[in-house]
């Protein structure tokens, strides 16, 4: 984390001109947060999950600004709120975020990467096969998870592992020499599998593609610099497309039953609303462009809550953080009738004074830690706790780097759990801090138990080797 004088230099001069470009010292000092936050998370083992996650947690904070400031359009949440508090106050969380994890990856020192250790666990064809059977469960998976309340987390972290899997098989066909065709193949087969579900399942797929061309990314290859290009482009369009055609493709998945057990019939509506949206009108497009940003930009009821806190309603003196650690210390598997949590849409209708959807109607309206620690605490308290899960993800991180000796078991661990524990700005205290705590038991301590299995095969290959290579030349001699 030692920045020379001429990075610093650097850092300041774009900040000031993004603040000068846009018009709005926030979106300088936005972007002067994202750079120092980058820094910050890095982890210098040429694995790029915590300043990815990182960058789309920040982007959830400043999009709408720099939106406004770079194109000039306006979107919802810039004029029915005052938003500019509340990306302060966001900005304010990415930093402490940022600064934990760096003092949390500092407590540990990281493994000396000149000692030897093996590279690969599993054969392709295996990594393959694993593929294709977890692709056959994941629905069987996801059906049984609402009728097992109980082992609903467990269900659905191993679930996830799935993503491990497929980033293991994209790391491996990246490898030099990058077999992109294939690369872009199973990448597709993964965006057609996640957008004819619910939710938009389409984004980790081109995530974790990029994450493994960056792992080997030569700024001097021009196919290098293409990929991510690709990635970058694609990600954009699928996020456009979907906001264009979400409403109409969900209502036919939740009115007609027919159209949720036929994956045919799914791909036939995805395909006919993608040809509508590549036929719209320019307009169109803009339309999507906003609600896209919108959505991204999770700032509106957090803003409003910041108006009504304290003013017209208190600060909860930390009820809402102890609610959620009370909550990940009492598993559903050990504490089956425990109760459920407010749902987030309950805390927007309270603190931000706005009726939005809930329960009644199957849904959540997203909230976020960063409201509820300022609800809790208020500035600048609010910060400490976003500090203190910041040193928990950047310890952990370091923890498991030593204890899982195989490189690509912790790359593919490290990728999918740091991804998707980091990732998001609007999660919940309870969320949040249940979602990193599943993914380090539930799948964590099986990892490094797989780990320790696969490292006495590869300790007595090794032995075995060096016997043989001793061997031999008293057996020349005689």
């Amino acid at each position: 984390m030692r920045l020379s004088e001429i990075e610093i230099i650097a850092a300041a001069v774009i900040a000031f001109l993004v603040g000068l470009f846009a018009n709005d010292w926030i979106a300088g000092a936005s972007i002067l947060t994202l750079i120092v936050g980058v820094r910050l998370v890095s982890t210098g083992d040429h694995l790029f999950v915590l300043p990815a996650a990182f960058a789309f947690h920040w982007l959830q904070t400043s999009i709408g600004v720099m939106y406004l400031g770079f194109v000039g359009r306006a979107v919802p949440t810039v004029e029915l709120s005052d938003y500019r508090p509340m990306v302060l106050v966001g900005l304010g969380c990415c930093l402490a975020l940022a600064l934990g994890v760096r003092l949390g990856l500092m407590l540990r020192v990281a493994p000396d990467p000149n000692q030897p250790r093996p590279g690969f666990a599993f054969s392709f064809g295996l990594l393959v096969a694993l593929y294709v059977g977890t692709v056959a469960l994941q629905g069987t998976l996801g059906a049984l998870a609402p009728d097992y309340p109980t082992l609903r987390q467990i269900i659905v972290t191993f679930d996830t592992a799935r993503l491990g899997i497929l980033f293991l098989i994209l790391r491996r066909l990246c490898s030099p020499p990058p077999r992109w065709g294939l690369v872009a193949l199973v990448v597709s087969i993964e965006i057609m599998l996640g957008i004819t579900g619910f939710f938009a399942g389409f984004r980790e797929p081109v995530v974790l593609a990029i994450l493994a061309v960056l792992e080997i990314f030569d700024r001097r290859n021009k196919k290098h610099w293409l990929a991510i290009g690709v990635g970058g482009v694609a990600a954009v369009m699928l996020g456009l497309l979907w906001m264009s055609i979400r409403v109409e493709y969900r209502k036919e998945y939740v009115e007609v039953d027919k159209f949720q057990a036929s994956r045919s019939d799914r791909v036939d509506k995805i395909g006919s609303l993608t040809s509508a949206f590549l036929s719209s009108e320019s307009t169109d497009l803009w339309k999507a462009t906003d609600t896209l940003v919108d959505r991204l930009w999770t700032v509106y009821y957090p803003a409003l809550a910041l108006v009504r806190v304290p003013r017209v309603l208190p600060h909860t003196n930390g009820a809402i953080f102890s609610a959620a650690l009370v909550h990940i210390v009492t598993p559903r598997v050990f504490f089956p009738n425990k109760a459920e949590l407010p749902s987030d849409s309950e805390k927007v209708r309270k603190y931000s004074g706005v009726h939005v959807a809930g329960r009644e109607n199957n849904t959540s309206i997203a909230f976020g830690y960063a409201p509820e620690a300022y609800i809790d605490f208020g500035i600048p308290l609010m910060f400490v706790p976003v500090f203190g899960f910041g040193v928990a993800v950047g310890f952990l991180y370091a923890v498991f780097r030593q204890l899982i000796w195989h490189r690509e078991l912790f790359v593919a661990f490290a990728t999918v759990t740091f991804w998707l524990t980091v990732y998001l700005f609007e999660r919940s205290w309870a969320t949040m801090l249940g979602v990193s705590l599943g993914f380090m038991v539930y799948l964590g301590v099986p990892v490094v138990l797989l780990d320790r299995f696969l490292l006495v095969k590869y300790e007595r290959q090794t032995r075995d080797s060096a016997e043989l290579l001793f061997v031999q030349p008293d057996r020349h001699e005689a």
